[in-house]
């Protein structure tokens, strides 16, 4: 008669904080052994990382739990695993350069007519991926570029703009505003493998990385060149190619100062597959471009002729007007008068002024999304339609927060309103005008012609949102150098974080007060909960909510009630609920 094995913990019952501190610890020690360029105490800390149990169990975690893609399915057909099998999955987890095939997805382009391969690795290869980027991270993180922002832990899109912003508003550049062609599919994807080591029996090495199998609707087929765009990986390892670029560019110019005592070198700033290069000197940004032209063509890459350009930040070059778009903000500069110029240092007044403000493409991609809602929810509730809209309208004015979008937030106040209004004349076509005003807009204190009903909840308003000047990360910060406070910190200050979650971040102190674990990055998938659940009868008030990790989450709904309470009411109740429970930017549960 079998034996079978009793796990020691139950999935719920894991020693959550204690193995997250393991995992931490190692990667704190790797990225300063990595600083000091000690390669063989890298190693070993790296092969001792990817063989704990800490981290296995962390990687399950994230893949199953804490990332919003967890219910995509790879081509075994697995995407939900309950808690009782996640343990075992922690057991039979093996990190092996033989990976299944991935699911090959094509994913429209934002406004365009050409598609995205997404590959979406199966559940297992996502872990063992998430392991291995554990213990890579670190290392990378303590020898990327400065200027580097794409997919890196606690730096973001705004941290990229601010760099710009710092560097041309108190001089006027040129610029070489570039794009990568296939950054996801380097011809010579050896180089990628080089650069990361020769870690024993990973998923980095030539193998597994440039020649992951996919598949498509029925059958499986190699893929030559590239790591697949949905692996948890992928960023990494794009990083990883691109590195050093900005070490080239600059290091083919001397080292001196201009008379004005600023850098004689170019700037470059990057993140991911797009990068700037602004100097004052247009022969130095065309030197530039052929420098990383050649340095490209070495890793089997190349810069795509459509979107690289060379443009002037306050005149018109060569044909094209001033300013250049970047990560879905134009930054241009105006000349203006002396009392709106910016000044130098020493006081002395420039003439010009440095505006960044949404692209137009963006309002118009934006404006579409928004009209394909209200055209989908044409039949529904009025309640129903604000919670869809809130979440659009919050996450998109939350990311232009930080630019000159004032002017651009009344505009949009006024085109959503005019596609509500066609809605709502839709829904009456044989009432007046008047009726239709007073049936679906509302007098809020001083304001009127407020979106919702009288007691339900209110459309929100792009021009609610504050502008507040973003502060870029430091240069020489790194993630995992152990100063967690600042980090903290950051989050709390980030634009990307509302202004609800914002207060409830500060009333905790940076703090999940159900693991007591400070939050200190951006993509930990983190929700709002209510102490006393809906279903049960508790409020929305602020005094009832609360931010908490997502598996926290999962842990507390498990045992508070809810989710039999839940059960147990009528659809279109849970329905109301679950639509009253939406924010901008975030979806709640209790």
């Amino acid at each position: 008669m079998s034996t079978v094995e009793t796990p020691v913990y139950e999935w719920n019952h894991l020693p959550w904080r204690k193995l997250e501190q393991t995992v931490f610890k190692l990667q704190k020690q790797i990225y300063r052994a990595s600083t000091r360029g000690d390669s063989k105490t890298t190693r070993r800390l790296q092969r001792l990382l990817m063989s704990s149990w800490a981290a296995k169990c962390l990687a399950v975690r994230r893949v199953t739990q804490d990332n919003r893609g967890k219910k995509t399915a790879g081509v075994d057909g697995v995407k939900s695993v309950p808690p009782h099998q996640r343990l075992a999955l922690v057991r039979d987890l093996r990190i092996s350069p033989k990976s299944r095939p991935v699911r090959r997805i094509w994913i429209p382009k934002p406004g365009k007519q050409e598609r995205r391969p997404l590959g979406i690795p199966t559940l297992r290869d996502r872990a063992a991926q998430t392991v291995v980027r554990f213990a890579l991270e670190p290392e990378w993180e303590a020898r990327f570029e400065p200027n580097s922002y794409g997919f890196r832990p606690g730096r973001s899109c705004h941290d990229a703009i601010e760099a710009i912003v710092d560097a041309i508003k108190q001089k006027a550049r040129y610029v070489l505003d570039a794009d990568i062609a296939a950054c996801f599919r380097p011809h010579q994807p050896r180089r990628t493998a080089e650069q990361v080591g020769h870690l024993p029996e990973t998923p980095a090495s030539h193998q597994s990385v440039a020649q992951v199998g996919s598949s498509g609707w029925s059958s499986a087929f190699p893929t030559e060149e590239g790591t697949p765009q949905g692996g948890a990986l992928s960023p990494l390892l794009a990083n990883v190619a691109l590195h050093g670029l900005e070490a080239s560019i600059r290091a083919a110019f001397p080292v001196r100062v201009t008379r004005h005592g600023a850098p004689w070198q170019p700037l470059v700033i990057r993140y991911a597959d797009d990068f700037v290069v602004l100097h004052e000197d247009i022969g130095a940004v065309k030197y530039a471009q052929q420098i990383a032209e050649n340095c490209l063509a070495g890793m089997g890459l190349e810069l795509k002729p459509s979107k690289t350009r060379i443009v002037h930040t306050l005149n018109a070059h060569a044909g094209q007007q001033a300013g250049f778009d970047f990560l879905g903000c134009t930054v241009r500069q105006f000349r203006v008068g002396r009392y709106h110029s910016a000044h130098a240092t020493n006081g002395a007044i420039l003439g010009f002024k440095t505006i960044i403000k949404p692209r137009r493409a963006s309002q118009k991609r934006h404006l579409g999304d928004i009209a394909e809602t209200v055209r989908r929810f044409r039949a529904v509730r009025q309640e129903d339609l604000i919670g869809n809209l809130n979440r659009q309208i919050g996450g998109w004015a939350a990311y232009y927060s930080t630019v000159s979008a004032k002017k651009v937030f009344s505009k949009m106040d006024h085109l959503v309103y005019i596609k509500l209004r066609a809605w709502a004349r839709r829904r009456h076509p044989k009432k007046g005008a008047k009726w239709v005003a007073s049936r679906y807009w509302q007098t809020q204190g001083t304001r009127r012609w407020v979106y919702g009903p009288k007691n339900g909840p209110k459309l929100l308003q792009y021009s609610d949102t504050p502008i507040r000047r973003h502060v870029r990360v430091r240069s020489d910060a790194r993630f995992f150098n152990g100063d967690v406070l600042y980090w903290a910190a950051r989050l709390g200050r980030h634009p990307e974080i509302s202004k609800s979650r914002a207060v409830l971040l500060k009333d905790q102190q940076g703090r999940c007060p159900l693991c007591s674990r400070l939050f200190t990055r951006l993509d930990e998938l983190i929700e709002v909960d209510h102490r006393l659940p809906r279903s049960l009868g508790g409020s929305h008030h602020r005094t009832n909510r609360q931010l908490v990790h997502a598996h926290c989450h999962d842990q507390k709904t498990t045992h508070d009630g809810s989710n039999r309470a839940r059960s147990e009411v009528p659809t279109s109740r849970a329905k109301k609920d679950a639509t009253q429970n939406s924010t901008c930017g975030m979806s709640i549960q209790d």
